[in-house]
């Protein structure tokens, strides 16, 4: 039923031309009928494991490209400061799309493929978190960095729409929102991670007590 709504929403946006009000009633039709199907209990796994993290330095890495890279380096933001807003305290993140030097010479020399898990594997260590954001779930530098933390042993979780691409398969704990649709597979990115960011902060005091 819900897929039915979302496919008869979907179709709207592609032929509503009058009226920007009724195409943008759509769009949150569809975003909320994706929520509305979904399973929260993976996003619950990521901010439990994020709350340990915290409490004891681990650290985590965020990768995406284009929007989701965006995404990366927002929440590289969020995971470090907003969640508790006291000097000294929060998340040891890193965002490995963030460095245009480092991002443009090991596309260069190792191709593009590869510009993420090589950063990772000078950065990380067993039992760090890595969060990847992609919309297909398909882009070969993000296959690869997910590779590159199974054999360090991290535990890696993923941000997917469409149908999850490979990387739902690669991915520890894939959080795949089965939608077809680019901008709200970014804009699931950024619910997920402020939803945890809220979560965080609610619990700032029993990690800084």
């Amino acid at each position: 039923m819900v897929q039915t709504q979302m496919d008869a929403i979907s179709s709207s946006l592609s032929t509503e031309e009058d009226s920007p009000i009724s195409y943008f009633r759509s769009y949150s039709g569809l975003l909320s009928a994706t929520l509305d199907q979904f399973d929260w209990a993976p996003v619950e796994q990521l901010s439990r494991n994020l709350m340990e993290c915290w409490k004891t330095g681990r650290q985590l890495f965020l990768a995406g490209n284009g929007g989701s890279a965006g995404s990366a380096n927002h929440f590289a933001n969020d995971f470090l400061y907003p969640i508790s807003k006291i000097k000294g305290s929060g998340i040891r993140v890193h965002s490995l799309s963030s460095n245009p030097a480092m991002l443009t010479c090991l596309a260069n020399d190792e191709g593009y493929e590869n510009i993420f898990s090589y950063q990772l594997a000078v950065l990380g260590k067993p039992d760090d978190v890595l969060l990847v954001f992609s919309g297909s779930g398909n882009s070969p530098n993000i296959l690869n960095v997910l590779e590159e933390a199974k054999r360090l042993k991290m535990k890696s979780y993923a941000v997917l729409g469409y149908s999850g691409g490979k990387a739902k398969e690669l991915a520890d704990v894939p959080i795949h929102f089965a939608v077809e649709d680019m901008q709200i597979a970014e804009d699931t990115q950024s619910i997920v991670c402020h939803m945890i960011v809220q979560w965080l902060y609610a619990h700032r005091d029993s990690i800084n007590s």
